[in-house]
């Protein structure tokens, strides 16, 4: 097939592993006789400094036309100033906006080979296989923000919004997606206090109805981060709104002992979505060569399948990716008596490439 493929490398070490995730997506394509066609677009940082807008013009067109978007990571100390006019991060909120991509799929897998990395016990760890869904267009971070004098000092507030349909599409495709897996749903929210947790519950009770075959639980914010790190194999899909899936979706991500290794897919109504790690820009080590780039490989292997309809090609990346570790493939992050560069732990991935 052939496919036009979006790269934003971003910030940081953001082209460093996005550098690695094509050089698979070429090999697929190389192995399979697709014609992927790679073009270059800013965001974030970068963005800022040669646009002045952390999501150009040009990207968002680009993003549009095609089918498909792999994305790096933004943001670091040069634009983290809390009075700047414009920040990295709001770029990935209006691409996100733009794209009318409303959710984010964040699968988390404990691999056998790195049960020692996790910081809890095997028995606790071992089998750990979760998607988190999160919703990405609503809530607390698109309301209404504002700051203003009052005669009792300064008051600040955000508004967390949502309308009715913007819960029932991510609950749906949590249920449908659900349905492919263990058929066990839960649905985090914080109805005893927030009003909008209480209609997301009721909305998920009425979706229910639709879906007979799966097991639906409701489970409240707080205490689920509690369960995620007590009890993480009990969960099989999660579904919650934006702020709670931004929070516990990065705690889930430490079970598996890396950032570096856990992809993400931010999805729509239609087959384009954008692909990306969910670690950040990293500065601290950016340029040295020593990313991990497995979740930016893992990435496009769910690029591969959301969006292009490449199934076998999707599972055979992720097959390269557990062949590679289990033959002692290991970045830096991941331990081991000699860890690989970024471009060597590609490599290895790419080697094993059935």
């Amino acid at each position: 097939m052939k496919a036009k493929i979006v790269l934003l490398p971003g910030d940081g070490v953001g082209p460093e592993v996005t550098g690695q995730a094509r050089a698979v997506l070429e090999a697929v394509a190389k192995k399979g006789g697709h014609e992927f066609a790679f073009e270059t677009q800013l965001i974030g940082g970068i963005a800022i400094d040669e646009t002045g807008d952390p999501l150009p013009p040009a990207t968002l067109e680009a993003c549009k036309a095609s089918d498909a978007i792999m994305l790096g990571a933004v943001g670091g100390p040069k634009w983290d100033n809390p009075n700047a006019k414009t920040r990295p991060e709001k770029g990935l909120l209006a691409i996100r906006k733009g794209l009318g991509l409303f959710a984010n799929l964040r699968p988390v897998r404990s691999y056998p080979e790195l049960v020692d990395s996790s910081p809890l016990k095997l028995e606790r760890i071992q089998g750990c296989d979760m998607l988190i869904l999160r919703e990405l267009t609503g809530g607390l971070y698109f309301g209404k923000q504002g700051r203003e004098q009052t005669d009792r000092g300064l008051r600040v507030f955000d508004t967390l919004e949502y309308m009715d349909f913007e819960i029932e599409r991510i609950v749906r495709l949590a249920f449908n997606l659900a349905r492919g897996r263990k058929k066990k749903l839960t649905s985090v929210d914080k109805a005893n206090v927030i009003e909008s947790s209480r209609v997301w519950r009721q909305i998920a009770t009425q979706v229910k109805e639709d879906f007979a075959d799966i097991t639906l639980e409701h489970q409240l914010v707080d205490s689920c981060a509690m369960r995620l790190v007590t009890a993480p194999t009990s969960f099989d899909v999660i579904v919650t709104e934006n702020m709670f899936g931004d929070i516990l979706s990065d705690e889930a991500a430490v079970l598996t002992g890396s950032l570096g290794m856990l992809p993400s897919a931010s999805l729509g109504e239609g087959k384009l979505g954008l692909y990306e790690p969910i670690h950040g820009s990293a500065p601290d080590i950016a340029g040295k060569g020593i990313a991990n780039p497995v979740g930016t490989i893992l990435s496009a292997a769910m690029l591969l399948r959301h969006s292009l309809g490449l199934e076998k090609e999707a599972a055979s990346v992720e097959r390269a990716v557990e062949a590679a570790l289990a033959a002692g493939a290991r970045t830096a992050d991941l331990g081991g008596a000699k860890p690989l560069s970024t471009s060597g732990m590609g490599d290895a991935i790419i080697a094993k490439l059935g």
